[in-house]
């Protein structure tokens, strides 16, 4: 029978509530500890985190052309639990999420006028454009894919082929043995729970402004991007999320995932045509050739020598915003993965999902610089506007502009939706118990609490702090996850010398 784990639910969330009281009662207090904490976090250990995220994409590639790559998920016998094609939808769905459609076009222009003090010819010039787009390759595609992908394999095969518990602790059993982290799981899920609650709200944040400043845009100024509008968006995606979780992984996810993979290729086909094609082309090669030949380079950036700043507020933020969400990804992604092989793993939850960002960046980001330089007016927008402003000034330079931008806000809203959909399934599953290989699905109940708390947290973020607040209440969620991350790699590394000594299937 599933019950609820009282000791993992319940310290999370009311941390969560004693966040939202605090910022009710004590805004300036509030604001001081969120600021500080972020601070010290980014100023001590994003060079740390930098390390982390290249170490992933390094095991990936060991593991992808080891033996282990052979290996299947829950034993050679073992069925798919979805279709190979509906797997890969639900990846790439719940990969991508609201994120990437508000800063495709928006962050390139920050980069270009804001670059670090490494790029010697200045702001505009083409260098900042070709480290604009080195960044976005970096921050959006391949080392973010396989900060969650080594983790999912690593979860997949501790609860399928070792038979562990549904537990994020279960992940460090092979790195200090069963005996001694068995009592430790309640607090590891916990933490791990708070961390994708800061991360969820942040996520949620960027995905309410973009929605609301479209909807603003759509109707010509009619109705107004603001509080009101932020609440109203908020609540409707947090409803929808519920609602889906609470029909399962096979129903709910499937379905939007499988919907949204048509819209994506629908609104990014719709761009390609209409759009600078040729330019983008062109561009697009050029760009990922640059990023391919800098990689270790820029993955490496700290900025010791010029300033941490610029390092601090983009790729620390993101390291910790993916590592945020990193554990509870992985235990959704690896949930799903039984019946497939660790190749085929990697292959859908870091190759696809990665070229497919890469494709979006090179159309989305290319469109905003071709913009760019051809009248100024993507930058001008995000100076008067806001940071959403960016997106919708493209979209609108395009034929049809409102057809454009009203399925670039349906696939938004679906993108977020479905993302949060497997988020609060699995974060859920952690606070249940009962769990077993054949039915993972946790109450109902649980969904519920989750999407409301996170929708309440992400609102106040907003209207308190804006778009700085959202960045800030990720790096608290991501930094506890960054340890967890180093002791989930030695555990897949003990896997890999000889994971015969771990498998029971």
């Amino acid at each position: 029978m599933k019950k609820i784990r009282w000791n993992v639910f319940l310290p999370p969330w009311l941390f969560m509530l004693v966040i939202v009281v605090l910022n009710l009662t004590n805004y300036n207090l509030f604001i001081r500890f969120i600021d500080s904490c972020s601070n010290w976090i980014l100023k001590h250990f994003t060079g740390g985190f930098c390390l982390l995220a290249l170490f992933s994409v390094l095991l990936i590639v060991i593991t992808y052309f080891s033996p282990i790559g052979k290996v299947r998920i829950g034993g050679e016998d073992c069925e798919p639990m979805v279709s190979y094609w509906n797997y890969v939808w639900i990846v790439l769905c719940t990969i991508m999420a609201a994120g990437i459609m508000l800063w495709a076009c928006a962050e390139p222009m920050y980069h270009i006028y804001q670059p670090p003090e490494n790029i010697t010819s200045g702001s505009g010039s083409t260098e900042a454009i070709a480290w604009a787009m080195d960044t976005m390759f970096l921050e959006w595609s391949f080392t973010p894919m396989c900060i969650y992908g080594l983790p999912a394999i690593l979860f997949a095969f501790l609860f399928y082929n070792m038979k562990l518990p549904f537990s994020i602790g279960s992940m460090l059993v092979p790195t200090f043995g069963e005996t001694r982290i068995k009592r430790w799981m309640p607090v590891i899920d916990v933490v791990c729970l708070f961390a994708l609650c800061s991360g969820m709200a942040a996520s949620l944040g960027q995905g309410v402004l973009l929605l609301s400043g479209g909807i603003e845009d759509y109707s010509n100024g009619w109705i107004q991007s603001g509080p009101f509008l932020w609440f109203i968006s908020t609540f409707v995606i947090v409803m929808m999320f519920v609602i889906s979780a609470s029909t399962g992984i096979n129903r709910g996810i499937q379905k939007l995932s499988n919907l949204n993979s048509i819209l994506y290729f629908l609104l990014g086909g719709f761009v390609l045509l209409l759009g600078p094609a040729s330019f983008l082309l062109d561009f697009g090669l050029e760009s990922i050739g640059h990023y391919l030949n800098n990689f270790f380079q820029i993955s490496l950036f700290t900025g010791s020598l010029q300033g941490k700043e610029w390092v601090q507020s983009w790729p620390g933020f993101y390291w910790c915003n993916w590592l945020a969400w990193m554990p509870i990804t992985a235990i959704f992604l690896g949930k799903i993965s039984r019946g497939y092989t660790i190749r085929q793993m990697i292959r859908t939850i870091v190759v696809i999902p990665a070229l497919f960002s890469i494709l979006w960046i090179v159309l989305f980001s290319g469109s905003a610089i071709y913009q760019q330089m051809e009248n100024g007016s993507v930058y001008a927008a995000m100076t008067s506007r806001g940071t959403q402003a960016a997106t919708f000034m493209v979209l609108e330079s395009l034929p049809l502009a409102k057809i454009t931008i009203l399925l670039f806000l349906i696939v938004l809203l679906n993108s977020f939706v479905t993302a949060a959909d497997s988020n609060t399934n699995a974060m859920s599953s952690l606070c249940s118990t009962g769990l077993c290989l054949e039915n993972t699905e946790s109450p109902i109940v649980l969904k519920m609490i989750w999407g409301v708390t996170i929708g309440a947290i992400c609102f106040l973020m907003l209207v308190s702090y804006g778009i700085d607040g959202i960045k800030k209440i990720s790096n608290l969620g991501g930094f506890p996850d960054a340890f967890l991350m180093l002791f989930f790699m030695i555990s897949w590394i003990k896997i890999m010398r000889n994971p015969e000594k771990y498998s029971k299937v």
